[in-house]
């Protein structure tokens, strides 16, 4: 914890405050030798800060160097004469042996029912067009491709794992939907991956390395490979805002189906602002697509925007707001003398969220969502509305 504040010592300023804003930040995050040096780097410039003494001792204990933490417990106590409350966390540090702390995974598990107006993703209109000029045909989709509702149960659950003082943490998570009728749309997913923190000097990073497998209506129907690096440069911004850029790469299978296969590079930029109540964060991107040779319709580019409001009205209370847009661009035509033009898709979506915490480690969620998704081919335009209420368990 940070006693900056309890402990009696002036403000420092500038690249100092900066440098321990980002010592703090490492030991809540359990980067206890990350905290430990950047702790001492800032000591160098401001060695009458009790709170970031204070912190070192922590560190250095978490990191069961306890020799070395009672060392820096007594010179904080002889020279800094601090009040009850450091006293007490002093204590309780030593109470402990400074012992390496158990690594303990943190596990959440939620249990939902909802409603979604289109589980299939049928098309908007009935009606559908092939060819052009003289062999031009009207069609009409039988009930199979129309929207079909339904309600639905799922399950959720997420468990990460750190593995190393240095930050690596790995994380699972298991999903299942299983409709109340159209049991073609059931679907099972398991995702698995591995998260790296890095810091060089006032640069920050993070990479992604993730594994993905999609089973539908009991048959394996996709798997993906993404890797992802985000890096937060040290910019002039406003306090508790931050801007960082990202790359990523990932490839996408279709095991039961040929010609569907593709990698996409993403390049984006988020900007994050962080103060106590509320999280705003806007986040912008190009996107390109290349495509199993003879995949209709080409390779793709694309766009994306996603803006989010996250707000915390009480300690009990909280809600999201998410607006979305993502835009695709086929380069070749879609089929040729059957679809002779080139696809265009414009999917967006709007959802909002309200969170009560009933009890520590149990809440529940009510979240609608709405998607439009429009297309220059009809056959692929659709909409849906979902209402959705979830029950969540966690132990962290």
């Amino acid at each position: 914890a940070d006693a900056a504040d309890a402990a009696d010592a002036g403000a420092p300023g500038g690249r100092q405050e900066e440098l321990y804003r980002e010592a703090v930040r490492a030991l809540e995050e359990g980067r206890a030798e990350e905290a430990s040096r950047l702790l001492l780097r800032f000591l160098e410039g401001e060695p009458q800060h009790a709170g970031a003494w204070l912190d070192l001792a922590i560190s250095e204990c978490q990191l069961g160097r306890a020799v070395e933490a009672e060392r820096l417990f007594q010179q904080i106590q002889e020279r800094f004469v601090p009040p009850p409350g450091i006293v007490e966390i002093i204590t309780a540090q030593r109470a402990s042996g400074c012992q390496r702390p158990a690594v303990r995974g943190m596990f959440m598990l939620s249990l939902a029912r909802g409603y979604d107006s289109n589980v299939n993703q049928g098309a908007a209109s009935s009606n559908f067009q092939t060819g052009s000029g003289d062999n031009e045909l009207h069609w009409e989709l039988g009930p199979e491709f129309l929207p079909k509702a339904d309600r639905y149960t799922q399950l959720v659950a997420d468990y990460s794992q750190p593995l190393s003082q240095g930050g690596l943490f790995g994380f699972a998570q298991l999903r299942a939907r299983r409709n109340d009728s159209v049991h073609s749309q059931d679907l099972m997913s398991l995702l698995a991956g591995l998260e790296q923190p890095w810091q060089w000097g006032r640069w920050r990073a993070r990479g992604t390395l993730a594994l993905s497998a999609l089973q539908l209506d009991g048959q394996y129907y996709q798997r993906q490979t993404q890797l992802q690096i985000r890096v937060t440069p040290p910019l002039p911004l406003p306090e508790a805002m931050e801007l960082s850029l990202s790359s990523g790469l990932s490839h996408v299978n279709y095991p039961t189906r040929t010609k569907y296969d593709g990698n996409t590079l993403e390049l984006g930029a988020m900007l994050r602002y962080d103060a106590r109540a509320t999280l705003m964060q806007a986040s912008l991107g190009a996107l390109t697509d290349k495509g199993q040779s003879g995949r209709l319709g080409g390779d793709r580019t694309g766009t994306y925007g996603t803006v989010l409001v996250d707000t915390r009205w009480s300690d009990r209370f909280s809600t999201q707001l998410v607006a979305s847009r993502q835009v695709w661009r086929s380069a070749a035509v879609y089929s040729e003398n059957v679809i002779d033009i080139k696809r265009h898709q414009d999917t967006r979506q709007l959802s909002a969220s309200a969170t009560w915490q009933l009890q520590p480690h149990h809440s529940v969620q009510l979240e609608a969502r709405a998607v439009r998704n429009q297309e220059n081919i009809g056959l692929f335009q659709y909409n849906s509305r979902m209402l959705q209420l979830s029950y969540r368990w966690d132990n962290f």
